[in-house]
């Protein structure tokens, strides 16, 4: 959550208003919160100086916008460009690749390969729990069961499967030249961050 709000102030400064839109709007997508979540992380990320208060907006409510500290740039970069950690792989994944733009072009593959290499971690746990389950003797009684604790396990392979099939494509993407010239690949207008 932190990272993610660190990544929407990179692209602008925002209100705790604009922030609970922007995640209705689109990082929903990938990554769910609550209000009371957002003000939380923006409580904490305050607190460790990773963001300021740039002004207060005119008017009866005076709200706050928020800005990225030098830390918080520092602490965001870091994110993007380290292992990726927790247990929910799609979200780590694809809020890396949401804020992707936000990193120089030779910075982003090392990035997709990383997120690659996790998915074929995850992948090959996922299938040597399928193999070994082959070998279990399921009493009669949990077979109805089992069937379809099997069937969620075949479900997350093939999730797996195809996320890394779509995210090899992705790098294939970036490794081509693009004989137009053109800096994205469908992606319309780059968004820079502000400094």
């Amino acid at each position: 959550m932190a990272h993610v709000i660190l990544g929407l102030l990179l692209i602008t400064p925002r209100t705790f208003y604009d922030l609970i839109k922007v995640f209705e709007a689109g990082v929903a997508l990938f990554y769910s919160a609550s209000p009371g979540s957002i003000k939380r992380a923006l409580d904490t990320l305050l607190t460790r100086g990773s963001i300021e208060v740039a002004s207060v907006e005119a008017g009866g409510r005076g709200r706050k916008v928020y800005r990225l500290t030098d830390a918080g740039r520092q602490d965001f970069r870091a994110w993007m460009t380290g292992e990726l950690a927790g247990p929910d792989l799609e979200t780590a994944a694809l809020s890396r690749l949401y804020f992707l733009g936000l990193l120089e072009p030779a910075e982003r593959v090392p990035v997709l390969r990383r997120i690659t290499a996790r998915i074929e971690t995850g992948l090959a746990t996922l299938t040597a729990l399928d193999t070994h389950l082959d070998t279990v003797d399921v009493p009669e009684e949990h077979r109805d069961l089992a069937t379809h604790q099997r069937a969620t396990l075949d479900y997350g392979i093939a999730a797996h499967r195809f996320m890394l099939d779509w995210f090899r494509d992705h790098i294939d993407r970036h490794e081509t030249p693009n004989p137009a010239g053109n800096a994205g690949h469908g992606s319309g207008g780059q968004v820079r961050a502000r400094p």
